[in-house]
């Protein structure tokens, strides 16, 4: 990493410092019963916002590592096909999914020989540091929604 202080506000702002909430403040102890559940007048559940929370964050974390990496078509491969969690299991696998890509979004934040502000050979001008200020900026701007889904379905937590 090039400079310290810079990786060190990046894995701060990954993890939820400041003013963003992290994950899992948005995501604890949403009951069963509502991970399916659809607010009234809201186009998302909370399975919808998590399943895309996972999915756009490992599609930017494999694309900042892996040449090979194809990402899902767009829009549609971003979101999960239903409401709910498929099985009894899907809501704790994505959680589990999303917070191993997070961590090895830190790590990556973390590790010496990566170059934040060179140019990913296969993007299109795109850098380290950009595709994790994606990260941080989209995961904040969908636990922010989350929150709002929680206080919709009369899960206000703090």
């Amino acid at each position: 990493m090039p400079d310290d202080r810079l990786g060190n506000h990046l894995v701060y702002l990954l993890e939820g410092g400041g003013a963003h909430l992290n994950f899992e403040q948005a995501f604890a102890d949403i009951p069963k019963h509502l991970r399916g559940a659809k607010p009234h007048g809201v186009s998302y559940t909370p399975w919808r916002l998590l399943e895309h929370l996972r999915i756009c964050q490992c599609d930017i974390l494999e694309f900042s590592r892996n040449p090979s990496h194809v990402s899902p078509p767009w829009p549609e491969g971003y979101w999960p096909d239903g409401d709910s969690p498929p099985d009894e299991s899907a809501w704790e696998r994505s959680m589990d999914s999303f917070r191993s890509d997070l961590m090895d979004m830190v790590n990556f934040v973390r590790d010496p020989t990566v170059d934040l502000y060179a140019r990913i050979p296969w993007g299109d001008g795109q850098t380290i540091l950009r595709e994790i200020l994606l990260v941080a900026d989209h995961n904040s701007y969908h636990l922010g929604q989350m929150v709002v889904v929680r206080a919709l379905l009369g899960e206000e937590h703090s």
